[in-house]
């Protein structure tokens, strides 16, 4: 069933929805219970912002599907994406503090996006309450700065080509789950533009845009308006390599 923009869901869906969102799979159900966490999932559209002055906006949120890119607009009002978020992230005040974002935006990349949303003070009082959620969100919070911290590298070590092939071979292991396979060939609907690239691997959109088209001429994979196709590529982990 498709939820309309702010709708509620269903209570016994939206509970076993929440209790499996890795930041509470740790939980026992009675523990998980007790924290009688507020039920309302919400829903926005593709492009829709979530938050656009974060300041504001003193919330944790919780993705439990779609995708969100993290952003913030430079001096000239461009917007220069960060991040892209995957489901089971969270995002917003991290730091758990109330204004620590300092104009960051947090938009829908897709039409599937949902979320739950915390205050700053009742995720506190949540993780004081409950060591093992703390744990396990200090821990999450490590596998992501790990994910940023390899992003970074892939910069700093590699050259352009090897930055944007191992940057796409993680798009698609990170949305293995949802790929669609064709033998060998796998494909994940291309959400970012060139420029979106770019920014998130440190080249020029021009680069891009000669680089794409070099994977393609030596059949490694190509990147339409439509979709990411990786000619070779092995289940489960869908890791790819290089074609003849």
């Amino acid at each position: 069933m498709m939820l309309k923009e702010g709708q509620y869901v269903d209570m016994n869906r939206k509970m076993g929805v929440m209790s499996k969102h890795p930041l509470f799979s740790v939980l026992p159900d009675d523990e998980y219970d007790f924290l009688q966490i507020d039920q309302t999932e919400r829903q926005i559209k593709s492009a829709a912002f979530i938050y656009f002055e974060a300041d504001r906006h003193p919330n944790i949120y919780l993705l439990n599907a779609g995708l969100i890119r993290l952003g913030y607009l430079d001096s000239k009002g461009n917007k220069i994406i960060k991040e892209i978020l995957r489901p089971g992230d969270f995002f917003g005040q991290v730091s758990l503090e109330k204004e620590s974002l300092h104009g960051e935006f947090a938009q829908a990349v897709n039409a599937e996006v949902r979320y739950n949303r915390f205050t700053v003070d009742r995720f506190n009082e949540m993780l004081n309450n409950h060591p093992r959620l703390a744990l396990n969100y200090s821990r999450i919070s490590g596998y992501r700065i790990a994910r940023f911290k390899n992003r970074m590298e892939n910069i700093l070590r590699n050259d352009m080509k090897t930055r944007l092939r191992t940057f796409l071979e993680q798009m698609i292991s990170d949305l293995r789950d949802s790929a669609k396979w064709f033998g060998q060939e796998v494909r994940i609907p291309a959400f970012l533009t060139h420029e979106e690239i770019a920014q998130l691997i440190g080249t020029s959109r021009q680069t891009v845009t000669s680089l794409l088209g070099t994977l393609k001429e030596q059949h490694i994979c190509s990147y339409s308006r439509r979709e990411l196709r990786f000619f070779k590529c092995e289940k489960p982990d869908a890791t790819c390599y290089a074609g003849p």
